[in-house]
């Protein structure tokens, strides 16, 4: 089973996470953050998944609901959303990741799966977790952490663990200022990445211990793992051993995008001609709802005020009206108006902007309006030039038909018919 804790708040994402959880924000022109640990486990061949949430909850619900629905019980299968309800106490929501849980004790043993797999739901990246679990259960461990070798200056800011050389967890430190090293690779350390595995009745007992101890905050990665490497055997799994790539990745790919600049950051990633991150992995695909929308749509092709797009991402619905795209990625159903310009620009679904505007290197929330940058008068303006540039070329040009076919133009109005259509050159008939 897998239990994806999804309700973390992100607020250091600012405007992004004011109306929605972090899990629940978009990526990567349909996805949202969440659908890559929920694809994960799909991937893996796990069939029974649990989400808990809290933090202004209803956008990732919905989500949920509409593009996770397909797990069904006649297949031994379940998909459960499980928002904070105050099952245990009536004084208290979820305290932290532990108490989510333990909340949610019932549930789990109602499903009654052997091995648990706990994971956050706000991270990117592609891992197949049978490869962790195998581990886990050949070691022996009680608990497997799976770690990512990161260098150590980067390592201060996650919580480090310390192995020995038979990947035995022997500390674990969060946020330190002098990060231990990995033995085989001192330059290196082991960031815990979230993500453990659990037999599960011993995972029951572990959350039944730490709810009773009222000097826990109730937390996996402060209060559970630090217990276990004391008094347990806490077993480290390297992230590079079941970090699925595809023959166009070649490094092990993990994004926090916690922050404003991370998240544009790993957005225009994608846009690269080889990216970091293949979302084209036919044999790992990444699960969404897939909203129901028409094609993208590129319009206008005068000098100026061309629809293009070039070096990226545009998804279904949008409408390239005379504007540019370059190094961009576009949500569902963005409308760019005439003659805008967008260069690294991240828009969200249904972004619409105006006539003239210049977007660089910026993140625009869902449904916002960029207003005009000139009057309509000056647009009309510049249309009538584009349009006489286009006539004073095209007079200079070859008189030739339009299209594929190369014949000489025939006396005026008498047409030129390919396939049963009437090809025209500025108007006139050729």
């Amino acid at each position: 089973m897998a239990f994806v804790l999804a309700g973390g708040r992100g607020s250091r994402l600012m405007e992004l996470t004011d109306r929605r959880a972090k899990p629940a924000v978009f990526f990567g022109g349909k996805s949202r953050i969440v659908d890559f640990a929920l694809s994960n486990a799909i991937n893996s061949g796990i069939r029974r998944v649990a989400v808990a949430t809290q933090y202004k909850a209803h956008s990732l619900i919905r989500h949920l609901q509409r593009g996770w629905n397909f797990l069904r019980h006649e297949r031994n299968e379940s998909f459960d959303i499980l928002p904070a309800s105050q099952r245990v106490s009536e004084q208290s929501w979820y305290l932290g990741t532990a108490d989510a849980v333990f909340q949610n004790i019932d549930i789990i043993e109602d499903l009654a799966p052997r091995h648990i797999v706990l994971l956050a739901g706000d991270h990117i990246y592609k891992m197949d977790y049978e490869r962790m679990l195998q581990q886990h259960v050949e070691q022996g461990a009680d608990v497997t952490v799976s770690c990512m070798a990161v260098p150590r200056e980067e390592a201060k800011g996650f919580g480090v663990v310390a192995v020995d050389s038979q990947a035995w967890i022997t500390d674990f430190v969060e946020k330190p200022t002098d990060p231990p090293g990995i033995p085989d690779r001192p330059d290196l350390s082991l960031a815990s990445m979230g993500i453990y595995v659990f037999e599960t009745r011993f995972l029951i007992e572990q959350l039944k211990r730490d709810a009773g101890d009222p000097d826990s905050t109730h937390d996996f990665g402060k209060d559970i793992i630090p217990y276990l490497v004391k008094h347990g055997r806490a077993a480290a799994h390297r992230f590079e051993r079941s970090c699925v790539r595809s023959s166009q990745e070649f490094t092990p790919y993990w994004r926090d995008v916690g922050t404003i600049d991370a998240y544009w950051e790993a957005n225009i990633d994608l846009t690269d001609i080889v990216p970091p991150l293949d979302l084209f992995d036919r044999d790992w695909p990444i699960w969404t709802y897939g909203e129901v929308v028409p094609p993208a749509k590129f319009v206008h092709d005068l000098e100026g005020r061309r629809g293009e797009a070039i070096s990226s991402l545009v998804s279904g619905g949008c409408i390239i009206s005379g504007a540019s795209a370059r190094k961009s990625l576009l949500f569902t159903g963005v409308h760019l108006h005439s003659f805008a310009k967008l260069e690294g620009a991240v828009l969200l679904p249904r972004v619409d902007v105006g006539q003239g505007a210049r977007l660089t290197r910026v993140v625009v929330d869902r449904s916002v309006r960029i207003p005009p940058a000139w009057s309509w008068a000056r647009t009309r303006s510049r249309m009538r030039a584009a349009s006489a540039a286009r006539r004073k070329a095209s007079a200079s040009s070859p008189r030739r038909c339009s299209t594929n076919c190369h014949e000489p133009r025939r006396a005026q109005g008498s047409g030129c018919r390919l396939g049963g259509v009437s090809l025209y050159q500025d108007g006139r008939p050729c």
